[in-house]
């Protein structure tokens, strides 16, 4: 018990040093911001953050607009975000010497002068990635992963690092270290997970351009809960951070992706970083420049869409969100074609959850041993943490409910190396069936659901099983992007007090209720294309954004 004791008070302590770091950064941020104002009075830092992304890049290139200008005009947007939604972290002091050295380079890349944000789980030198784990402070990252040197190279100036949930398997965004990081629409509602510090800081103004992972929506549920665009590439046109190697799976693919307020920020992000320097660095990612032939294509699209997977009823908003689009689309000369989703459960439980916990979870929550706190994913982490016999009782009792007993069955119990083959056979079939049922009916793209609005603070880890709509597309390895595209309205509450569900248990009346009282918040929908299509995705997502 003693030694046990002083654990816990060593943890503690190490939790404290972090949470005094950060208040640090934010005191090293006004103070760097209050310098600049004193030195530049008459500076409109206003109109700075006014400019869209192509059109500040555009201006930093030219020389019309200082970089230092707009590099303190986001420091204190940033800090004034920070302080309402707890979404940084951490202030990367060296951004500061960067935008000295920026100004000395010769050919300017394409983003120039430009402050981005970075997830806390990818590396940037010197800093840590603590993934939320308290085991995790105090070891610096030794370089700057691919995607953070690229970024320097073309330009970018990294100035902060964001949020997350522990353990990154979480739509919320909360752990010990940091605490809570809150929706900067509604403080009452989450800002989405995995990468939400992200989506809190690009949502609400403090970020231009923001870059987070997403292994089963953790880029798609920040933007959509925070009404800004988002976008998941097929997993390895852009090389994803090795997260620690929290867990390995084929059944979901994780991805590295740029979230900003608009779509054309997101295609100049990608022109940025499918370059040479990309290629050069990374030999796993395919040397496939940014096809702008595709991207600025006006010809008619052929697209698929559905209003729902059967197995999360969607809210009344995010419907409606998918009519009105799809009658835009329509209305704007584009064919439009029912699609159909089958067996949607099964992918999520047998593909998705199983495929990530095959050995039953057992190295899933070997990262949680000396952690002070056991996640946020309250039933999910319990019932890996159970013996086998009681894995066993719960599934028997669990039989009648639908979604419990092959939630238990699926994620408890290890596989045998047979069944991981299986089950990766099984996934390869899968994948080509999708996309045989999609050649069919000559897609070019997809229009999806995305859920929404955001939940209440809380509610995220109750509800993992929510997950169906985004993490499909992990598993299918397909590029994924949302757009906000309509709001909640008193007739969408209305109509959702006869909100029952599909399957009318425990899981859907928590649903209705992390949905209620909505009232203006946005509500977006995905685009999705095939892999290595992402030039037609986001042409497809500008197209949506533009109706």
């Amino acid at each position: 018990l003693l030694l046990r004791w002083r654990r816990r008070r060593e943890l503690w302590k190490k939790v404290k040093e972090a949470r005094q770091r950060q208040e640090r950064s934010l005191v090293q941020m006004e103070m760097a911001v209050r310098r600049f104002r004193e030195q530049h009075p008459s500076m409109n830092m206003i109109s700075v953050l006014s400019l869209p992304l192509p059109e500040l890049s555009k201006k930093l290139r030219d020389g019309s607009l200082p970089p230092e200008h707009v590099f303190y005009a986001y420091v204190g947007k940033a800090l004034q975000i920070a302080t309402e939604t707890n979404c940084i972290t951490e202030y990367l002091q060296e951004s500061e010497t960067q935008l000295r050295k920026v100004k000395l380079t010769g050919k300017p890349g394409l983003l120039y002068g430009v402050p981005v944000s970075i997830k806390d789980s990818i590396n940037c030198q010197g800093h840590d990635s603590t993934l939320g784990f308290i085991k995790n402070l105090n070891k610096p990252a030794a370089e700057d992963s691919v995607v953070v040197q690229v970024l320097r190279r073309q330009g970018a100036i990294p100035f902060v690092k964001t949020n997350v949930p522990q353990s990154l398997i979480s739509y919320d965004c909360k752990n010990l270290i940091f605490g809570q990081t809150f929706n900067p629409l509604l403080y009452t509602r989450s800002p989405g997970g995995s990468s939400g510090g992200e989506g809190a800081l690009v949502g609400g103004g403090g970020s231009i351009l923001g870059f987070g992972t997403d292994i089963g929506g953790s880029l798609r549920f920040p933007a959509a809960f925070c009404g800004i665009c988002a976008f998941k590439p097929t997993g390895n046109r852009l090389r994803p951070p090795a997260m620690n190697a929290l867990f390995w799976s084929l059944a979901a693919v994780a991805a590295v992706g740029p979230m900003a307020k608009d779509v054309e920020s997101l295609a100049l992000c990608m022109r940025a970083l499918l370059c040479e320097d990309m290629f050069s660095l990374d030999s796993t990612v395919p040397p496939l420049p940014f096809n702008e032939e595709v991207y600025s294509s006006t010809q008619p699209l052929r697209i698929g869409y559905y209003e729902t997977d059967f197995f999360t009823m969607p809210s009344p908003a995010m419907r409606r969100a998918v009519r009105e689009t799809k009658q835009l689309l329509e209305d704007a000369g584009h064919t439009l074609v029912p699609f159909e989703l089958t067996n949607v459960d099964y992918v999520v439980f047998n593909f998705c959850l199983r495929g990530i916990f095959a050995d039953g979870g057992s190295s899933f929550v070997r990262k949680f041993k000396g952690e002070l706190e056991k996640s946020s994913m309250g039933l999910l982490f319990w019932l890996l943490k159970s013996p086998d016999w009681l894995k066993t009782v719960l599934s028997w009792i669990a039989k009648p409910f639908h979604l419990l007993m092959p939630f238990i069955g699926f994620v408890s119990f290890f596989s045998t190396v047979d069944e991981v083959w299986s089950l990766h056979h099984e996934i390869e079939e899968f994948c080509h069936q999708f996309i045989a049922q999609w050649k069919k009916l000559n897609l070019d793209v997809m229009l999806c659901p995305m859920l929404g609005p955001a939940l209440t603070i809380g509610y995220p880890g109750k509800l993992s099983v929510a997950v169906s709509y985004t993490m499909l597309y992990n598993t299918l390895d397909f590029p994924a992007g949302v757009v906000p595209v309509t709001m909640v309205t008193d007739e969408d509450e209305e109509e959702l007090k006869g909100y029952q569900g599909y399957f009318r248990d425990w899981w859907d009346r928590i649903l209705a209720k992390a949905f209620r009282g909505s009232v203006g918040l946005p509500v977006a929908v995905q685009c999705v294309a095939l892999p290595w299509q992402e030039e037609l995705c986001l042409r497809f997502m500008k197209e949506v954004e533009t109706l």
